[in-house]
C-alpha cells in the first residue's frame, strides 16, 4: 500500500514537472515571438522613414530647381526692364536734343515709364567702381556757363556721337567704361544740350553698381548745375534713394517728401509716393 503511494507521489511530480517544462517552453516561445514581431516593426518602422526622407529630399530638389528658375526669370525681367527704360532716356534725349539718331545705333524697344528705375530694377551684387574714377564734381564753370548763357563748346557736331558712345556702353552693361565716358563727356560739353542726361546716367551708372555715395554726388551735380532740366525730378529721386541705400533713412524721405512737393504729378512723383507707402506698411 505504501509502495502504492510513493508510486502515486512520484506520478504526480513527474506530470508536474512535464506541465512546468512545457509552461517554460511556451513562455520562451512567446518571448520567441514578440521579439520578432518588435524586430519587425522596427524594421517596418525605419523603412517607411527611409521612404519619408527620400520623399523630402526630392520635394527639396523639386524645389531648389523651382527656385533657381524663378531666379533666372527674375534677372532676365531685370535686364529687360533697365535695356527699356535706358532706350526711353536715349529716344528723350535725341528729342531733347532735337538731332536724329546716331547713324549705327539701332532702336529698342520703349521704355515702360520716364522716371528713374526703382530698387528692385537694379543688380543685387555690387561691382567696383572702375581704378582711377574719382567721385564725379561738376565741372569747372557748369553754373556760370548756365547762369550767363555762354556758348557751347566750338565744336558742337561731336557732342551726339560723344554722348551715344557713353550711352551705348552704359545700355550694354559696361558701367565702368560708361562713367569713363560720360566724364570725358561732361569734361569736354560741361553746358552741352545733354549734359543734364550725361550728369543723370553718370549717377545711374553708379547707382546701377551699388556705389551709392559716388552717384548721390552726381545726382547733387545735375541738381545744382542744372535745376530746371528735365532729369530733375528723376535726380531729385535717385537721391533719395541713395539716401536710404547710404542709411540715411530721414534724409531720404525727406528728399521723397520734396519730390512730391516739387514736381506733382510726375513720374518721380508717383515712385516716391509708393516708396513711402512701402515704407510706412514695413512700419507698421
Amino acid at each position: 500500500m505504501r509502495a502504492l503511494k510513493l508510486a502515486v507521489v512520484g506520478a504526480a511530480l513527474g506530470a508536474a514537472t512535464s506541465v512546468s517544462a512545457q509552461r517554460a517552453s511556451l513562455a520562451e516561445r512567446v518571448e520567441r515571438l514578440e521579439a520578432q514581431a518588435a524586430s519587425q516593426n522596427n524594421a517596418q518602422a525605419n523603412i517607411e522613414t527611409l521612404n519619408r526622407l527620400n520623399a523630402l529630399q526630392q520635394e527639396v530638389a523639386s524645389l531648389r530647381g523651382l527656385v533657381e528658375q524663378l531666379q533666372n526669370e527674375n534677372a532676365q525681367l531685370k535686364q529687360a526692364a533697365r535695356e527699356q527704360y535706358i532706350d526711353l532716356d536715349s529716344r528723350l534725349g535725341r528729342l531733347e536734343g532735337g538731332s536724329a539718331p546716331a547713324a549705327g545705333t539701332a532702336a529698342t524697344p520703349a521704355g515702360a515709364d520716364g522716371g528713374a528705375p526703382t530698387p528692385a530694377e537694379t543688380p543685387a551684387a555690387p561691382v567696383d567702381a572702375a581704378p582711377g574714377i574719382a567721385a564725379p564734381a561738376a565741372p569747372r564753370g557748369v553754373v556760370a556757363d548756365v547762369a550767363t548763357g555762354a556758348p557751347a563748346p566750338a565744336d558742337p557736331a561731336g557732342e551726339r556721337p560723344m554722348y551715344d558712345s557713353a550711352f551705348q556702353a552704359l545700355r550694354d552693361g559696361e558701367y565702368a567704361e560708361a562713367s569713363r565716358r560720360f566724364q570725358a563727356y561732361l569734361e569736354a560739353y560741361p553746358a552741352g544740350t545733354l549734359a543734364p542726361n550725361a550728369w543723370y546716367w553718370l549717377g545711374e551708372s553708379y547707382y546701377v553698381t551699388q556705389n551709392y555715395d559716388v552717384a548721390l554726388t552726381a545726382f547733387e551735380s545735375l541738381l545744382q548745375a542744372f535745376p530746371d532740366s528735365a532729369k530733375a525730378p528723376d535726380a531729385l529721386l535717385k537721391l533719395g534713394y541713395c539716401q536710404f541705400e547710404l542709411g540715411r533713412a530721414p534724409q531720404g524721405e525727406a528728399t521723397l517728401r520734396d519730390v512730391i512737393a516739387r514736381y506733382p504729378g510726375s513720374d518721380a512723383a508717383r515712385l516716391a509716393q509708393s516708396r513711402l507707402r512701402s515704407l510706412a506698411l514695413d512700419a507698421g
